[in-house]
């Protein structure tokens, strides 16, 4: 009953002329007491009220103003607070749940039909139903929906040329937050958790990520001056790389993105520095040498060598979750293949992985698997969901198929 006396339907004035309140019902004294319900005047279908089921570490937000609904009118509503999101489900119920709006309790009203009462209804006190609810709206923890957030912004890509301005005012592909907020099915902050993951960066008010060709036009350069100025690429100065590279044409903000993207700022007493990491750089390098498609093992591993920066080392541990191996007779080739190109949802991550490789043993699989985060599920859960588990012999790898 305590559902029933939701505040939302609550304020009208014409529900508080004549009719018996919730107040009533919430002075029970305990068990055996008693109320007499009758309908309200205005008692009807009211479709525009929906009772919402929620935890006790919901009500503070929900009470405090601080959720919101998202979605649009194609896809499935989610109620998402500042730090998480909830899948909405409607759940029927079989009992009939009363809705009954605040109201000093007064004597039998009417009935549906606006008729009297029977003379033989008891004149006490009682409560006035405007509603009854055919059930109500369940709320269930879910991950954010940021497959959409990743179509969005591969849109309109932040390329180089675009510092040169050409005067244009074309939004097209570009994205406030204000419009993710209202685009995407997610909580603020796993909105933002998703946007660092994609690397994105906000430029003149609109969220972007940046053009793999200019990121690689910027690290390079970041790089060229470390050697002409002798700076260390695990302590470059913050003020010197800034001050090089705006005198060779780039924006403070895109140089301060890629030394973000690549390393960590660290404050010393001489002033903020830079440290690169080695793994991030060299992965960016072995995404560049296989960009051209397939190749054998060894002409990539020569290939990568001879790209990375003086003191950096190519180690294939590197490279999980960004490449596959493929053994064709004596030679192991090898191409890209990045967990960050997959889709988010547990289902659609699964069939992809099954259409790129029917069968996959464990070492192959888990680097393409781990990042999923469903709430409520493990990621042993998730692969006894999606996937099939074989095993020749005792001593055998365990290999994975569709189910």
């Amino acid at each position: 009953m305590d559902a029933a006396m939701d505040d939302a339907g609550a304020t009208g004035s014409e529900w508080d002329r004549g009719s018996g309140g919730a107040e009533a019902v919430l002075g029970l004294a305990g068990a055996g007491a008693s109320l007499s319900v009758c309908y309200h005047e205005a008692f009807g279908p009211h479709a525009d009220l929906i009772l919402l089921e929620a935890g006790d570490d919901l009500l503070p937000d929900l009470l405090q103003g601080r959720v919101t609904v998202r979605g649009r009118p194609e896809e499935e509503a989610v109620l998402c607070t500042p730090s998480a999101t909830y899948a909405m489900k409607f759940v029927g119920t079989s009992n009939s749940m009363f809705l009954i709006p605040p109201g000093e309790a007064v004597a039998a009203s009417l009935r549906p039909d606006h008729t009297n009462e029977d003379a033989t209804v008891a004149s006490d006190a009682s409560a006035s139903i405007i509603k009854v609810a055919p059930g109500s709206i369940e709320l269930v923890r879910t991950a954010p929906r940021l497959d959409k957030l990743r179509s969005l912004l591969r849109e309109r890509p932040y390329v180089l040329d675009e510092d040169l301005g050409d005067g244009s005012e074309d939004r097209n592909g570009l994205y406030t937050w204000q419009d993710l907020c209202v685009l995407v099915q997610s909580s603020d902050s796993e909105l933002l958790e998703g946007l660092n993951s994609l690397s994105a960066v906000e430029i003149d008010g609109f969220w972007r990520t940046v053009d793999v060709g200019s990121v690689n036009t910027v690290l390079d350069m970041i790089l060229h001056n470390s050697v002409l100025h002798d700076w260390l690429p695990n302590a470059l100065p913050e003020t010197g790389v800034l001050s090089v590279m705006e005198s060779d044409g780039f924006t403070h903000k895109i140089v301060t993105h890629c030394l973000s993207r690549f390393g960590t700022k660290v404050e010393q007493e001489a002033g903020s520095c830079w440290r690169l990491d080695e793994r991030l750089v060299c992965l960016q390098f072995a995404r560049r040498a296989l960009s051209g498609g397939k190749m054998k093992l060894n002409s990539f591993m020569d290939k990568w060598e001879r790209s990375l920066p003086s003191g950096m080392r190519a180690d294939l541990q590197m490279l999980e979750g960004e490449v596959l191996y493929e053994r064709l007779g004596a030679e192991t080739w090898v191409h890209a293949f990045s967990v960050a190109d997959l889709p988010l949802t547990p289902a659609e991550r699964f069939a992809a992985l099954f259409r790129e490789r029917p069968r996959w043993e464990w070492k192959d699989l888990q680097p393409f698997i781990r990042d999923l985060r469903v709430p409520g599920a493990s990621s042993e859960g998730l692969l006894i969901k999606y996937a099939r588990r074989t095993q020749p012999s005792a001593d055998a790898d365990p290999i994975f198929t569709a189910r």
